[in-house]
């Protein structure tokens, strides 16, 4: 399998704690949209391993194709995108993830990753041995359907990624990732990342997508909140939206 020089080794920026106990969990600001919202007391009391907080620095790899599963990432903070390669070396983008989203569930039934995980923004995750969920989820019902759950939840979500961004005129697929990435607590913000990395993720070459995105700002449709042209404010929802 073929990944080129694009990449890169995992630079960790922070360790925030390296298992504290089950409370962390428990109290975990994304606890209620992660993989243990479920949990009750019992079930913590069955997790024996580490369950690190990291962080890693944006472009660092979490994990690479085919590499052999060591466990589970849930986000915590920032963004993280899944790449495919292809035979000949070429990358395509097959999905983001956000807070609370966790990557890397195919490990469960094959232990090897299918895609390779790379931070767009600086990132926090929360690293999840798969011992210890393979534990609970022979154990607790619970975590068991939250895991049925989370799997179908991104397989539609791979299947609705394919189906807006590959599909209809380079304005259409720029305006449906914009739609995607509002934020979750101010729906106005959009956080978008470089053109290379969206014309990765829309099958369009570079500078189609900086023109269109320079459209849509000079259309008043979004508004740049900062120098890098990676934050926005949308004005004009109704003028994204499809037909």
């Amino acid at each position: 399998m073929k990944t080129g020089a694009k990449l890169r080794s995992v630079i960790p920026i922070q360790t925030e704690a390296a298992w504290r106990g089950a409370a962390d969990c428990r109290s975990c600001a994304t606890h209620d949209l992660g993989l243990f919202a479920k949990l009750n007391d019992r079930d913590f009391g069955l997790i024996h391993s580490p369950i690190d907080v990291l962080g890693h620095a944006a472009a660092s790899v979490l994990y690479a194709q085919g590499a052999e599963a060591q466990g589970v990432f849930c986000v915590r903070s920032g963004m993280l995108k899944l790449v495919r390669f292809s035979a000949d070396g070429r990358q395509r983008i097959v999905r983001v993830l956000r807070v609370g989203d966790v990557a890397g569930l195919e490990a469960l039934g094959t232990a090897h990753y299918d895609n390779q995980a790379v931070a767009l923004s600086e990132l926090s995750v929360c690293r999840i041995p798969l011992s210890v969920v393979h534990t609970l989820a022979g154990n607790s019902p619970r975590l068991h359907q939250s895991l049925m759950e989370k799997w179908q939840q991104q397989l539609r979500e791979a299947d609705d990624w394919l189906a807006d961004m590959n599909f209809g005129t380079a304005r259409q697929r720029v305006a449906s990732l914009v739609l995607k990435m509002r934020g979750h607590v101010d729906a106005q913000v959009v956080t978008l990342f470089s053109r290379e990395d969206m014309g990765a993720m829309l099958d369009l070459k570079l500078e189609t997508v900086s023109r269109e995105i320079s459209a849509l700002v000079r259309d008043r449709v979004l508004e740049q909140l900062d120098k890098q042209g990676r934050v926005y404010r949308l004005l004009q929802l109704e003028l994204l939206q499809p037909n």
